[in-house]
């Protein structure tokens, strides 16, 4: 054949494969300035859920640069979308966010998010894909993605991902594999296990997706292992065995967040659970765990690790692990009746009483004055205000003082301080986990002394001697009503000692 026609061919073909570049690497750490960028895809009124979650996401809407409110289908709803339930939540957000802006900054305009709220594919899974059916929320995700910001854009996927699989076949198929390439890597995925077939699709077909997800069958068989289910499954899942469950009760919502204006009244009772869909998105929230720069390092949202599922075709952030390096995505825990409990549900609820007094504050936000409602302490560590992560170098047998003198409550309420170690947190492939101790962790100023390293019993992972590193995390919480946390994770990065007689 001539060669142009040959040419031709050729560039079809590599636009019509799949995508062959790698996932980042697990030991990236997302070091952005700005809020994370969120689109949200939600199969939302199918059920309660993930209504209950939207409105919790509107309350959160001034830590989150909010750019697409997609509805979509799922194994749930296959057959419609219902993008006016997302229109009739933000007409609510509207009608409070004028006393919203009596607490905080940053809020967006109604109007603005009600532009974002659009449908995504109308069918479900692969079989609503392919050519000539871009959705006006395919087309949103692609617009997004396409924008000049370097930051990454986050796609919260309550319900079906078929409108990503939609985004991500358009532009494999209209763009030269450099490009596609480019755009894959803007995308941060956190699936709330899979609840059609194109999340499977999207990570077998493109290897460079970055992606945080339980790989399931599409229906709720496997719902109950999730880390997801942390958030309140403890009755209907039979999972949280050492969790608190008062906060995720029907009656304590009724109280907390039912009565309380106009968005109140539409968060609706729950039949199964509270909110499944929300640690998709909890984890970005500005509450100074910053878990959104590495699935590893554990926050509301969870903790995940990097790793090959069975039937996978490479490693995703997932549960899981193998115990030789005596880390796997399950956090050992302090449950409500000083248990030790060790579960991937844990690494959800430990955090529970505090991501739903929060919840509660901000509900009280929607009809308060700012003198009749709490707000979080403001903390510094070490002289760094601010919410960001604080780096210290240290040594073993070398004390480092961690000091959060200029933590102030905006309230004026009593400040409780407690600092801990995070031993889990920051596993990823090939690194060592160090081990320290904190000395002072219920006062304002701490010490901590790392010991190893790498921690003893590590096995599989690198030699003892090894740099290591090390999250502690400080916890501050006011007496007012509700009692509300900030945190600041310290990350040590752990050297061995001077050889003995130095």
């Amino acid at each position: 054949m001539p060669r142009t026609t040959l040419a031709l061919l050729l560039v079809g073909l590599l636009a019509a494969s799949p995508a062959r570049a790698q996932p980042p690497s697990p030991a990236a750490e997302y070091d952005f300035v700005g809020r994370p960028r969120v689109v949200v895809l939600s199969d939302i009124g199918n059920e309660p859920d993930d209504q209950m979650s939207f409105v919790r996401l509107l309350l959160y809407s001034n830590e989150l640069d909010l750019e697409g409110l997609v509805a979509t289908t799922s194994t749930w709803q296959k057959n419609r979308t219902q993008p006016e339930t997302m229109r009739k939540l933000v007409a609510a957000y509207g009608e409070v966010r004028p006393n919203l802006l009596k607490h905080a900054a940053g809020w967006p305009e109604a109007e603005a998010l009600a532009k974002l709220v659009v449908a995504g594919q109308p069918g479900y899974g692969m079989a609503a894909v392919g050519p000539d059916k871009l959705s006006p929320g395919a087309e949103l995700v692609v617009r997004a993605a396409d924008r000049d910001d370097p930051r990454p854009l986050w796609v919260s996927v309550w319900g079906g991902a078929n409108t990503l699989a939609q985004a991500l076949h358009h532009v494999r198929a209209t763009r030269p594999p450099a490009e596609v390439e480019k755009f894959v890597r803007k995308l941060r995925v956190y699936s709330i296990s899979d609840q059609d077939d194109a999340g499977p699709w999207a990570r077998r077909e493109f290897p460079g997706l970055f992606c945080v997800v339980k790989p399931s069958p599409p229906d709720a068989g496997e719902y109950a292992s999730a880390t997801w289910t942390g958030i309140s499954g403890d009755v209907f899942y039979r999972n949280g065995q050492g969790a608190d469950g008062t906060t995720v009760t029907n009656d304590w919502l009724d109280t907390h967040v039912r009565s309380k204006g106009p968005l109140g009244k539409l968060y609706p009772r729950f039949e199964f659970i509270m909110e499944g869909d929300t640690p998709a998105f909890l984890g970005l929230t500005a509450n100074g765990l910053e878990s959104f720069r590495s699935p590893s390092w554990g926050g509301w949202g969870g903790r995940y690790v990097y790793r090959r599922p069975y039937g996978e075709t490479r490693p995703i952030w997932t549960q899981g692990g193998d115990v030789s390096p005596r880390v796997t995505s399950q956090d050992e825990v302090a449950g409500a009746d000083g248990k030790s409990y060790l579960s991937d549900q844990a690494t959800v609820w430990r955090w529970r009483t505090a991501f739903q007094h929060d919840f509660a504050a901000r509900m009280a936000w929607t009809v308060e004055p700012f003198d009749r409602a709490n707000h979080p302490p403001a903390l510094v560590v070490n002289g760094a205000a601010g919410t960001g992560v604080v780096r210290l170098d240290a040594r073993v047998g070398e004390a480092v003082t961690l000091d959060a003198a200029g933590s102030r409550d905006p309230d004026g309420h009593k400040l409780g301080y407690r600092w801990f170690h995070y031993p889990e947190a920051g596993f990823v492939p090939g690194a060592a986990l160090a081990a320290v101790a904190v000395a002072g962790a219920d006062a304002p100023k701490a010490t901590v002394t790392p010991t190893a390293a790498a921690r003893p019993g590590w096995r599989g992972g690198p030699r003892a001697t090894a740099t290591g590193v090390a999250h502690v995390i400080l916890a501050v919480t006011d007496d007012g009503s509700p009692p509300l946390t900030s945190y600041r994770r310290v990350i040590l990065t752990v050297r061995p000692g001077p050889p003995a007689g130095k």
